[in-house]
């Protein structure tokens, strides 16, 4: 794929994924959480917003290319 496709489609896939998260983890906090102690919730987000970083890694990754080989 041309590195100038590959980054508006690992663009566009981050910005989905993004947004899907942070609605499905502040979907889940509302169910889950409601009558759960401050710490509880401050440990649940602080843990889900680091997490998505790791699929965005990949993508990154992706949109980076193969490795020129040496």
């Amino acid at each position: 794929m041309v590195p100038r496709w590959r980054s508006f489609v690992g663009t566009i896939l981050i910005i989905v994924l993004v947004i899907t998260y942070a609605l499905a983890a502040t979907t889940i906090a509302t169910l889950t959480l409601a009558t759960s102690p401050w710490w509880v919730h401050f440990l649940y987000f602080l843990l889900s917003g680091l997490l998505w970083i790791l699929p965005a890694m990949l993508i990154i990754k992706w949109m980076a290319g193969p490795r020129p080989k040496r």
